[in-house]
């Protein structure tokens, strides 16, 4: 199987590049692009180059901790309020203009207040920036708060605090990323029930560098409404059985897994296993820029991995739809939109 940069002119590109999409797993630090950490770097000098070709080197990652290093210095440059309405707009750009229709982006504001940026502040930058993107470019954008796992119980607790006192209307999820390793799910299930109970959904990390039992945890214990990542899932076949019977949406980014090395060559991806056994996967980008990647390439990848034709293709953006939290309305409408586009582009091809 090719490595992931020969397959970046996939005899699908095109079709790709026009097919109406959504995206269901996307951080928003992780959506920095070089230009945007350039920026945001000179006007906070310290651990970050500003220089484009030093951030290359910076984006190279000896392993999932170093990758989570990198990422939180890049967090450490959203100092202002300015500085996360920028980003935020930013993303919703390169969403745009990949024919991203609709998009649930994961937030960690924990983060972004110990940096000493109210709630409010960061909620009005957000807020400001989304309704300015939807207007300027027609990509909408609703929200996932996300516990950063690494800091533990308090940064959970403090994390509901805001999702239950100060969130906007387009607050739709609660969920859990950072190291899997060493950070039990089982710990936050009171977190987790309290903002169910408030009409969040459940959406956390799991079985991404850790075994099967993180996802049987977050499933189980942390009420699961779609599983981050959920890789190693393919090593307990009652797990793909559950998996499959209930249809539980899995959000898969492959590139992001090279690139953290949790998965070692694309060849061995878990979606190919996943895919044939029935599994409800999605196509997703995660931290894109970080990683050398795109919404667009990744479905290109996974077209080669799963030697998928147009509708194939077309069909897991529609799985992607599907398992978002929008209205079932405006699912039906955007999987309208995606058969439209594929018929037209199927009966000239």
């Amino acid at each position: 199987m090719p490595a992931p940069d020969s397959l970046t002119t996939s005899a699908h590109a095109a079709f790709v590049a026009g097919l109406p999409k959504a995206e269901i797993h996307v951080h928003h630090v992780g959506s920095a692009s070089p230009r945007i950490v350039s920026e945001l770097a000179a006007r906070h000098p310290g651990t970050v180059p500003s220089d484009l070709d030093a951030l290359r080197d910076f984006y190279t990652f000896r392993d999932f901790g170093h990758f989570i290093e990198v990422y939180l210095a890049v967090v450490d440059l959203l100092r202002e309020p300015e500085d996360i309405r920028l980003l935020t707009y930013e993303v919703a750009v390169e969403l745009a203009a990949q024919n991203v229709r609709y998009a649930e982006l994961t937030l960690t504001p924990w983060t972004s207040v110990q940096a000493g940026v109210p709630i409010q502040a960061y909620v009005e930058a957000v807020e400001d920036a989304r309704v300015a993107a939807e207007r300027d470019h027609g990509v909408r954008m609703r929200w996932i708060y996300d516990i950063p796992g690494e800091s533990g119980l308090p940064s959970a607790e403090d994390t509901l605090g805001f999702a239950l006192d100060h969130a906007p209307e387009t607050l739709i999820g609660f969920g859990l990323g950072g190291p899997e390793v060493g950070v039990d799910r089982p710990q936050f299930k009171d977190v987790f029930d309290q903002a169910r109970a408030a009409g969040l959904r459940s959406v956390p990390h799991a079985g991404e560098t850790t075994g099967p039992q993180t996802v049987w945890d977050a499933i189980q214990v942390l009420g699961a409404e779609r599983i981050g990542h959920g890789t190693s899932s393919v090593q307990d076949p009652a797990l793909v059985e559950y998996l499959v019977e209930h249809q539980i949406p899995l959000e898969v980014c492959p590139t992001s897994n090279i690139a953290t090395r949790a998965v070692d060559v694309l060849e061995h991806h878990p979606i190919i296993q996943m895919y044939d056994a029935g599994v409800n996967v999605t196509v997703n980008s995660d931290d894109p820029p970080m990683f050398g990647t795109s919404l667009n390439r990744e479905y290109e990848i996974v077209a080669e991995l799963l030697d998928l034709d147009e509708r194939g293709i077309a069909d897991l953006a529609k799985k992607a739809v599907a398992a978002t939290f929008m209205p079932d309305a405006d699912k039906a409408a955007l999987a309208q939109e995606i058969d439209d586009y594929t018929a037209r582009s199927t009966a000239t091809s």
